[in-house]
Order: C-alpha cells, then structure tokens, then sequence
C-alpha cells in the first residue's frame, strides 16, 4: 500500500490517518479538521488554497455548507467563448474545478460504511454496493458520498427504457440508459441475424436485452470494468435473459465471429476527468477506433456491425465527419445505411447551456457498417 493511497491529518495533539477512497484522485496534501462554525466563504478559500476539509460537525450542515459552497462557484462570471471548441475546453476546465473546489469537503467512515457524525444518513448498503466491503476507517469526499447515495437510489428504482417494456437498474459508475433515442435505434434498426450477436463495452446490459427482446438467440456482451459487468449480469437475469447472454471481460471483441456486433462507445474525445467520465469521454477516440479497426476481422460473412455515435463532437470541433469517414474506409469497411435521431434530453433545449448550439445540432445516428472485401 503506497503512501498516496492514505491520507493525514493533525487533530487536538496527535496525527491521525486513514485509508483514503476516492475515485477521482489522490489524497490531499494539507487537511484542516472543521466544523458548524465553518462559512462557505472560508471553505471555498481553503478548497482553492489546495487545502482539504475533514468534517466533524453536524453532517446536514455539512450538506448545506457544500451546496452553499456551490452556489458561490457557480455564480462567478464566464467570459463568452468565440468557437464552440474554446467553449467545451472552459466549460471542462471549470467543471474540473468546481469538482475540485467541492470535493475538498471530507467526511470520515468507521469501518463498515458507518459515518460518525451527527444526524448522518445510513449509508452502508450504498457504499457496499459501490465499493464493497470495508474493515477499517476511511476518509472520502461528501461530494462523491452524496453521489453513491444517489446511485444506490437509482439502482432500486430502475430507469424506464419503452423499447423493453421494462426497467433496467444502473449500478454506481456504470453509464445510465438515460438518453433512451441511442436505444430506441437498436431496438427499431432491421436485424440481418438472429442467431448470434456481439454488444461491444455493454455497460448496464441494455442493448444486450433489446436485442434479446427482438429475438436474438445469443448475445456475447463484454465489458472491461467490473461494475458494468456484475450490472449487465444482475440486468440480465432480472429481465429473465440470462440463459441467452453471456457477459464476458474483455477488451472490445471475443474470440470468433458473429453476423451482428453492436457498440456504443463514449462519444467524446477527450479525457475524462474521473473514472466515473469514461462512459462519456474517450481519449483520442480509442474505443472508436479499435471497434472500427477490429469489426471486420470479427463479422461473419454478410454480417453488419452497429456504430451507435453522436455527432456531438463534431460540433463541437473535436473531431471532423471526414476523420470518422476516413477511418471507416481504413478499416476495410462500408456503410450500408444510417439511421439518425434527435436528442430529446433537457439539456438539448437549455439555452444558458455554454454548449447550447452544439447540444441543439446534436443528431445520433446508428451506423450499419459491413466488410467491404468479404473474405
């Protein structure tokens, strides 16, 4: 265990320390412990200042204090970007540190989930669920506590999905089916098989068991993180296709070849800034191009492979039509069709959105992608 993953502070006359958990970066350096008595103003000039906050107070006042401490960073003022490209890189920047600013204010756990503070919620099971089990005191941040909390609500009501008929529960950190028109494709595209089929990084299994309610046979559905694979597996059975799914660890493909493979992969290329962005971000579009580069050599003969990408970041200048277009021919590929959509989430019509006239251009398009030289 390296020292990083542990963090210290001086409390009354003796250093303490604890195991640190996070999922967005190492421990703090300087930590000061705070209570009640603690203003918003002060916090935020500590938070900024690169000093941490380890909370012994009442815990909601700890939520008012990070909501107030909100307020106070969202207020300040944003210059206008002059591309829609200098936009994304602000907005990323100061959502990377109001992520900073609020993730300053610490709360401690005894060992088991417990939160010793005043009028704390219980939180064991939802951090189980997130993290698993814990025998010994840890420290984390109450942003990402508040987020777990979240996640654990999330995960017991379900998200509606209409192409199913029915719910699919996310898990913490893996990517919800929220934006249900990527979905709806699947679920309206015509199939050119239904013995087989791949879904490529299946998060929480939806697009597994759209396929499996359209009468798909078998569906091998991979994944490279844990959580998305205990969440695909528990969707599945929930939703009673567990005999035709397979969900298996790998890094896009599995072994053989299949008429159909669909993938989903982060629409953006950028780096996401925790763990829990790298549903959303995609560093130099590698999923992308590794889904495109390996499709061919994994179709069966006249088989299709589904590309289910937004447009958004060309938009946004990130990434040119003629760059995609290019690296589909290079990979030994055509397309057949596409089928596009509108976006209908809240934020495509949010006119103080900085992103708002790229949000609004946005369409999602399915890709039928085939092998252009059979063989």
């Amino acid at each position: 265990m390296s020292d990083r993953q542990w963090i210290s502070w001086a409390e009354g006359d003796e250093t303490r320390s604890a195991r640190w958990r996070s999922e967005s970066g190492p421990p703090p350096e300087r930590v000061v412990v705070a209570d009640d008595g603690l203003k918003a103003d002060a916090a935020v000039r500590l938070a900024r200042g690169g000093t941490a906050i380890l909370w012994r107070g009442d815990f909601q006042n700890a939520r008012q204090l990070l909501t107030a401490m909100g307020r106070r960073v969202d207020r300040e003022r944003r210059r206008p970007a002059p591309t829609p490209l200098e936009a994304f890189r602000r907005q990323r920047q100061a959502q990377a540190r109001r992520a900073r600013t609020l993730g300053a204010l610490l709360v401690p756990f005894d060992p088991g989930h417990v939160v010793p503070l005043r009028r704390a919620p219980d939180v064991r099971q939802a951090c189980a669920e997130a993290y698993g089990p814990a025998d010994e005191p840890v420290v984390g941040s109450l942003r990402e506590l508040l987020g777990v909390i979240g996640a654990h609500e999330w995960r017991k009501k379900g998200v509606d999905v209409p192409a199913l008929g029915a719910r699919v529960h996310p898990h913490y950190g893996v990517f919800s089916p929220v934006r249900g028109e990527y979905v709806d494709l699947v679920a309206e595209a015509p199939l050119p098989a239904r013995d087989l089929a791949f879904d490529i990084g299946t998060g929480t299994g939806v697009l597994t068991a759209v396929l499996a309610h359209r009468g798909v046979e078998r569906i091998v559905a991979t994944d490279q993180d844990p959580r998305a694979l205990a969440c695909a597996r528990a969707n599945l059975a929930r939703l009673g296709f567990a005999e035709r799914a397979e969900v298996v660890r790998a890094d896009l493909f599995p072994p053989g070849r299949a008429p159909l493979i669909v993938c989903n992969p982060p629409w953006v290329p950028a780096r996401p800034g925790s763990a829990l962005e790298a549903a959303v971000y995609d560093p130099d579009s590698r999923m992308l191009r590794g889904f495109l580069d390996g499709l061919a050599a994994h179709l069966a003969p006249g088989g299709e492979g589904w590309l289910i990408l937004s447009d958004l970041a060309e938009h946004l200048g990130l990434r040119p039509r003629a760059d995609l277009l290019a690296w589909i021919e290079a990979a030994g590929l055509a397309v057949v069709a596409r089928l596009d959509t509108r976006p209908r989430h809240r934020r495509a019509s949010d006119e103080s959105d900085p992103l708002h006239a790229a949000r609004a251009a946005e369409v999602t398009s399915l890709w039928r992608l085939t092998a252009a030289h059979p063989g």
